[in-house]
């Protein structure tokens, strides 16, 4: 008999820092992702999209230490880990910081006034998608589908379950050589369906406890940075500018935001899965997120430099 669900999920925690150090456990997490990606390209699609956007959520997340000072914007998920600012609702020194990320495929930012509580929201959102999902993807590597089976409740059936059937029938007919095209489309939907469970039965929460101010931000912040060839798909963009200013349309709001997955993210994100290839830029973007390499720095200080209107060195 295989791992418990609490045993995998104990396993992927071990290998990324405590709650308490943030830009260094979501730099832990974003390689976890890649690394995933890197290791099974043919079928890990989710853990790719989700690399770059839990990288994006560590650049607003570093910012925020740089402004504010390690610490000062965690709020508690387990008892033992209580700290909090001395004022949630402040705004950001000089009223500047607003990057923001929308989760798995989604985290991207906004420049503006945040409340740290905001930000805070994104924080777990980013630790529940990996304590909720990244036990799978393990399990999957050492005991296959029935390392999922065994360890999905009832209410995972139709998105976490089903999706890594899909994947799992996708790659038996790629290794029997039968079908290709259809092996394929049945790995696309089925990582489609974990993004579903991702979009919906984690990320929905988070979305719905941000302010309404938050909530625009966040909304003019969701455009995703893939490398080329893919695009930058913005949902201010496809939602429009005035829809989204007025709180209209919102990325918080699960059929808005769907829509814009479906219509302008996937098809992005698919013409860059497409791409990769060993000397792809793709493929040096996930090995330096996966190494762990002291890039993150680099793209913060290029948002530090916009959000305060310096020029470029």
């Amino acid at each position: 008999m295989g791992k418990s669900r609490q045993e995998w999920i104990d396993e992927v925690e071990s290998r990324i820092p405590r709650k308490n150090n943030i830009v260094e456990r979501n730099r832990a997490v974003t390689a976890q992702y890649a690394s995933w990606y890197l290791q099974k390209p043919e079928l890990f699609k989710w853990a790719g999209m989700a690399a770059f956007a839990s990288r994006q959520v560590g650049l607003a997340l570093a910012v925020a230490e740089l402004m504010h000072g390690p610490g000062m914007f965690i709020a508690a998920d387990t008892p033992e880990e209580v700290a909090t600012p001395e004022d949630a609702g402040k705004f950001f020194r000089k009223g500047a910081l607003a990057l923001l990320s929308v989760p798995s495929i989604m985290h991207s930012f906004a420049a503006g006034q945040l409340l740290l509580s905001d930000l805070d929201e994104i924080r777990r959102g980013n630790n529940s998608i990996y304590y909720d999902i990244a036990w799978a993807h393990a399990a999957y590597l050492e005991d296959g589908i029935i390392g999922i089976e065994q360890n999905c409740g009832p209410e995972e059936t139709e998105f976490m379950l089903g999706g890594f059937r899909l994947i799992d029938q996708g790659a038996r007919m790629l290794r029997e050589g039968r079908g290709e095209e259809e092996a394929r489309k049945n790995i696309r939907e089925g990582n489609v369906l974990l993004l579903r469970h991702e979009q919906i039965r984690t990320l929905q929460p988070i979305f719905d406890a941000i302010s309404p101010f938050g909530k625009i931000v966040v909304s003019f912040g969701s455009e995703l940075d893939f490398p080329e060839p893919g695009a930058k798909p913005s949902f201010s963009t496809h939602a429009g500018y005035l829809e989204t200013l007025l709180g209209w349309k919102s990325v918080t709001d699960s059929s808005c935001r769907w829509k814009w997955i479906e219509e302008s993210v996937l098809p992005s994100w698919e013409k860059l899965d497409s791409s990769f290839a060993v000397s792809s830029p793709m493929k040096r973007e996930l090995d330096a997120l996966a190494a762990l390499e002291p890039a993150l720095v680099h793209h913060v200080a290029a948002f530090a430099r916009k959000l305060f209107g310096m020029p470029d060195s």
